[in-house]
């Protein structure tokens, strides 16, 4: 797998279940605003939901910056459906959840195990033109965090509103930044 960094999302075409729904969900709606792909192995499993749950508890603040999450499994629409049937962690989640069945979007991102049929954990931060600003891939039995998703994306924001800027390590929204110059080579 090659970098991803600045790539735009291929074209595709899945269905979502999102607010008791299930919808059709395009390259079209993901451009305009930020994006967070959030991929996982697989419904109905153990590290997954704990994950999703995560994520449902931060999405009020990933809106607030302008920032949609779409969770993204092999499994397909009517499953996801069925898991937030049965599920209070997941029945709780307002981002759309995508079905991938066919793996466009998980080959796309160089995610899809072959073998299993199953996603690894990638995440995958993407700006209103669609491009890969962002990402970290996890072995499925590693579990992400979503503050720590959430503050990635907002350096993300600040670092492209602010080409000139760039965001040291821990930094969150407020908090000081630095600009690149000979000054600061060997003084940090």
């Amino acid at each position: 797998m090659g970098n991803m960094i600045n790539q735009e999302i291929t074209d595709f075409k899945v269905q979502a279940f999102h607010q008791d729904e299930f919808r059709e969900v395009t390259k079209a709606d993901v451009l305009g605003h930020w994006s967070v792909f959030f991929f996982y192995p697989a419904d109905f499993t153990f590290v997954c939901p704990t994950e999703l749950g995560d994520l449902a508890d931060f999405y009020g603040d990933f809106q607030e910056t302008g920032c949609e999450i779409y969770s993204v499994s092999e499994d397909t629409h009517f499953v996801h459906k069925a898991w937030a049937d049965v599920s209070e962690t997941i029945r709780k989640i307002e981002y759309p959840m995508l079905g991938d069945p066919a793996g466009v979007l998980a080959r796309f991102f160089g995610v899809l195990v072959e073998a299993e049929g199953q996603a690894l954990r990638g995440t995958f931060i993407l700006n209103p033109k669609g491009k890969i600003k962002a990402y970290e891939v996890h072995d499925m039995g590693i579990g992400r965090n979503a503050k720590e998703l959430l503050r990635k994306v907002q350096a993300a924001q600040f670092v492209e509103e602010h080409g000139d800027e760039v965001c040291p390590a821990r930094w969150k929204p407020g908090e000081e930044t630095l600009t690149p110059s000979l000054d600061l080579v060997g003084m940090l």
